[in-house]
């Protein structure tokens, strides 16, 4: 699949490579923008406040499926008449839409493949994107499991806050770490 990330961080960057290791063939956009025109998928990693301004520099989105992975948090809010980012997305593009991979944590990327069961990538999107997402999720070693249709993906990204919190509180590595077959 041919696959661009708009966003160099550590969730699309982090992504980006787990998808080129299982095959895909992935092109990576920052700030500058560029042409999705090609991609059959977009991943949007980016600042949740920045989603329109990401936007507005890449051309060929019209149609294409976007996978939405922003969050909104500090203070950040949806683009004006979206009730969340995901929806804004699926205005500009009018392509299919899924919220997927924001409640995953890149600083886990690397451990994902030694997990004794694979964790969840939580997504909400259209009927059209879950063919997309489920098989983006298993080639980056999630399962996909899906909360809703695009109306949750604001549910989804009131989560980010509160993970944020429990990561920040040093709760983190213990309620996230992955347990090893000794441990259990």
């Amino acid at each position: 699949m041919d696959i661009t990330v708009i966003g160099r961080g550590g969730i699309g960057g982090g992504l980006g490579d787990l998808w080129e290791q299982a095959g895909h063939q992935v092109t990576r956009l920052g700030r500058g923008g560029g042409d999705v025109g090609d991609a059959d998928a977009v991943l949007l990693a980016v600042p949740g406040g920045v989603v329109a301004d990401a936007l507005s520099s890449v051309a060929g989105l019209e149609g294409r499926t976007v996978l939405d992975a922003t969050n909104l948090y500090g203070g950040s809010r949806p683009p004006q008449g979206a009730s969340s980012n995901a929806e804004f997305v699926r205005s500009v593009t009018g392509g299919p839409t899924a919220k997927a991979f924001s409640t995953n944590f890149a600083s886990l990327f690397e451990r994902v493949a030694g997990a004794r069961a694979r964790p969840s990538n939580l997504w909400a999107g259209d009927d059209d994107a879950a063919e997309v997402v489920e098989r983006l999720s298993l080639d980056a070693g999630y399962e996909a499991v899906r909360l809703g249709d695009l109306g949750m993906a604001a549910t989804q990204e009131a989560l980010a806050g509160p993970l944020f919190s429990i990561m920040q509180s040093g709760l983190g590595p213990f309620v996230y770490r992955m347990a090893s077959p000794e441990e259990l």
